[in-house]
């Protein structure tokens, strides 16, 4: 029985647990007391009470945040809830019972609806009998909750009122409701109701009447034919209307309304739209309306070019200075915009002009060409296209320069130079206008740029310039055609940086210097305009010199260097950027024997000197030398054998008798030390042909026949004899020296018996070939290397033309015979 008891105890508790489950018991409930949907910025309390034994806890939004509650009662706990700010969702869970559902509150925070703003009202005819009435109103600010907008509409036909009609409303902010109407209806109210769940609005009623509001669909265009200064346009309606307005524009930003006459023709209208450009981009658009009511929306845009013509202005030309050869000049010229080109430029024409008239045609995309130089020649350029030439542009190469007569001013901006300039006091003529050119620092041209002004023009402002990029240029003043005058500038620059490179340095060692050369570096390292450049050298004991040179110098010379091994490096500076990165380092080594070099060079060289002085010591040397350079000589020395005396001594040399000493028969014995002698040189006497040791004789004079019978008679001069006693001691030889015939009348005695040269032999034709050989071995014994007397002593005289009056007795025989 008991057992039966226990089984039917369980049973009815399964029972119980499965229905709970089942039906979804709770184990709480939760209640706000401002409800479901409250106002932002409001407060309010939620309540939970649990259905168990033990209370719970209260949680907030998911994931689920524990809220700080209270005990409102053994069941009941409570939050406060202070100016919510949107929609929460609450929740309360039993912790003795977590097999049961936790039970949650969505609370809705939002505003009620606002007066609907900007409330107006359009009538869109579509057709000859209807149209569609379209409201738009704004909401005013979002109520974050579910609102709804309804449009309200009576209509007044006649005597008839209808409605009124409800239209649900579209769209978020901006709302808009339309309602089908026909054409006949004269009169409307409408207005707008707006509700939510914290309110009702509606707004104030508007009439209108329809013809007011009414407002045609936006036409069509379409393009028939465009020329060079208009356009034919063809515009259509769904429904007449009585006024049609066109608009036109080249940049799509100005529009600009046409005036000119209309076509009918039965739906369409063909509008001629006139006072257009050449060769310009034209955009246009159309609306209409009726005689009363409001314009219709723009129609889409259509588009054309309109036709080309001839350029109607000349070029804007200029040109550069000619080339240092005089061979060529370069002219530029300015592309032409679309109002001066009016019309696609398909290229250019260049003449030097007359006298030789030569065209040259140049591509579309060239702005520049090089033309021979032709000095007082005018350059003319034309800009061509489809439809002909441009007015000829002239400049002419021929240039008066005048004494410069302006003082320029210079000053960069952001991205911009200001140029201005005042005419000097001393100006000697009014100018007639103003030339200023710009280029980028460099010889290359391609960027160069120029403006033209007025004579009242005094400065100007040059934009476009590029940042980190010197600049140069000039500004010319014109006084005529042709006298022209003009003031540089350079070294301009918006922005600086320091270069990004430093140069590339070449370096020469030639003795204890180095000469450095470099190039200057690329536009896109400079960063500015070079001020200057730095020069590091450093030796092997990391000892480091530093050498500045001021911008454009390309070279430099370090000398006075002591030997080592150096490295070479630099750097390039600007002025307000300052001083960029060094360059690649460069190796050299000043040798040792630099620094001997120049005393090797003078110890070799006085060497050879002194071997030379030496070697001229020798009288062998010396004849050699004579006849080497003989041919040098102004005159060919003659030979004293051809003499007129000589000649008469030839005839009677049967006559002559003179005896020779004993001590010549012995030629061949060895040549003993000299003996000196003192010679006296004896009074003239009448009655001999005396001839003292230094006589001139002049070349005419007449030599007796019979030579013998005036020389003294030969007497043996033996050891006992007294020289004394000889008048004229007997002479071998006659020495001659060519002397020019206003030379020195001195004759000089020789003592030098081995000097080459010619005698007259006083020993009588049978003894010529004697002394021939004589003189051949005397020759080749006197090849001394070091001579016993000083070559300065033996002085030599060499003239022209041998005279008599430089006849020399040579008395040497007589010392030897002694």
């Amino acid at each position: 029985m008991a057992t039966m008891f226990l089984s039917w105890s369980v049973f009815i508790a399964v029972t119980v647990l499965a229905v709970q489950l089942c039906i979804g018991e709770k184990s709480c409930n939760i209640k706000s007391t401002a409800g479901s949907v409250v106002q932002r910025g409001s407060s309010f309390t939620v309540y939970c009470t649990f259905n168990c034994k033990r209370k719970g806890s209260m949680y907030c939004d998911d994931p689920t945040t524990l809220q700080t509650h209270k005990d409102y009662n053994s069941t009941t706990i409570y939050v406060n809830v202070v100016n919510i700010t949107k929609s929460r969702t609450y929740s309360c869970r039993c912790e003795c019972c977590p097999q049961l559902d936790p039970c949650g509150l969505d609370i809705l925070a939002g505003y009620p609806p606002d007066h609907p703003e900007n409330f107006t009202c359009t009538y869109e005819v579509r057709t000859k009998e209807s149209g569609l009435l379209v409201c738009t109103w704004n909401r005013g600010r979002d109520t974050y909750l579910g609102t709804r907008s309804k449009l309200r509409v009576r209509t007044v036909t006649g005597n008839h009122t209808a409605g009124p009609h409800s239209v649900s409303s579209t769209g978020t902010e901006s709302l808009s409701a339309s309602f089908a109407m026909s054409r006949s209806v004269q009169l409307i109210s409408v207005w707008v109701e707006v509700n939510n769940s914290l309110g009702f609005v509606e707004s104030s009623i508007s009439e209108y009447s329809l013809s007011d509001i009414a407002m045609p669909l936006a036409p069509g265009l379409y393009l028939l034919e465009c020329s060079s200064r208009k356009c034919i346009i063809k515009v259509e309606e769904p429904v007449k209307t009585q006024h049609v307005q066109i608009e036109y524009t080249a940049d799509q930003q100005t529009w600009t309304t046409s005036l000119d006459s209309v076509v009918q023709m039965n739906s369409s209208q063909v509008r001629s739209v006139s006072s257009l450009e050449p060769y310009t981009l034209y955009y246009f658009r159309a609306r209409s309306k009726f005689s009363t009511g409001i314009w219709s929306e723009w129609s889409a845009n259509i588009s054309s070019w309109t036709q080309e013509e001839a350029p109607a202005e000349e070029l804007d030309v200029w040109f550069t200075e000619p080339e240092s050869d005089f061979k060529s000049t370069t002219v530029y010229w300015k592309e032409p915009n679309t109002s001066i080109s009016r019309g696609k430029i398909i290229g250019y024409k260049v003449s030097t002009g007359r006298p030789n008239l030569k065209v040259y045609n140049i591509s579309a995309d060239a702005r520049s060409y090089s033309v021979p130089f032709c000095a007082g020649c005018e350059v003319t350029v034309w800009a061509c296209n489809s439809k002909g030439l441009s007015p000829p542009a002239r400049v002419t190469t021929r240039r008066t320069k005048v004494k410069p007569s302006l003082e320029v001013r210079v000053s960069a901006g952001n991205y911009s130079i200001a140029i201005s300039w005042t005419k000097a006091e001393t100006a000697p003529l009014l100018p007639t206008g103003y030339v200023v050119e710009w280029y980028p620092e460099g010889p290359q041209l391609q960027e160069l740029r120029w403006v033209k002004l007025d004579q009242n023009e005094k400065q100007t402002v040059i934009s476009g310039i590029k940042a980190f990029e010197c600049y140069e240029g000039a500004v010319y003043v014109f006084y005529d055609e042709s006298s022209v005058s003009w003031t540089r500038f350079k070294g301009v620059a918006t922005l600086e940086s320091a270069p990004a490179a430093g140069p590339m340095v070449k370096e020469k060692v030639e003795g204890n210097e180095v000469k450095i050369t470099w190039t200057e570096l690329p536009r896109s390292q400079r960063r500015g305009c070079i001020s200057s450049y730095s020069i590091y050298l450093e030796d092997s004991s990391g000892h480091r010199e530093l050498y500045s040179v001021a911008s454009p110098e390309r070279t430099y010379t370090i000398n006075g260097l002591s030997p080592g091994v150096y490295s070479l490096s630099m750097s390039a500076s600007t002025s307000t950027g300052g001083e960029g990165p060094a360059g690649q380092k460069v190796k050299f080594f000043i040798d040792q024997e630099a620094h001997i070099s120049l005393l090797l060079v003078c110890g070799i060289l006085s060497v050879i000197a002194l071997f030379l002085v030496c070697l001229c010591q020798c009288s062998a040397v010396k004849q050699r030398f004579f006849e080497f350079f003989q041919c040098f000589m102004l005159d060919v020395v003659p030979d004293p054998a051809n003499s007129k005396w000589a000649k008469e001594y030839t005839q009677d040399k049967d006559k002559m008798s003179l005896m020779l000493q004993q001590s010549n028969s012995s030629a061949s014995t060895e040549e003993e030390e000299p003996i000196l002698v003192d010679v006296e040189e004896l009074p003239k006497q009448s009655s001999d042909v005396s001839m003292p040791t230094d006589v001139s004789m002049p070349t005419d004079v007449s030599m007796p026949t019979d030579v013998s019978s005036q020389l003294p008679p030969q007497t043996d001069l033996n050891p006992g004899t007294d020289p004394a006693t000889l008048l004229y001691p007997p002479t071998t030889y006659i020495k001659s020296f060519s002397h020019d015939s206003d030379s020195s009348d001195q004759t000089q005695t020789s003592l030098d018996t081995n000097s080459t040269v010619d005698y007259i032999s006083s020993h009588g034709p049978g003894n010529l070939d004697e002394e021939d050989e004589e003189e051949e071995e005397e020759e080749f014994v006197g090849m001394n290397f070091f001579p016993s007397h000083n070559i300065f002593l033996d002085s030599l005289e060499f003239g022209g033309k041998l005279t008599l009056d430089a006849v020399k007795i040579d008395c040497s025989d007589f010392f030897q015979n002694t």
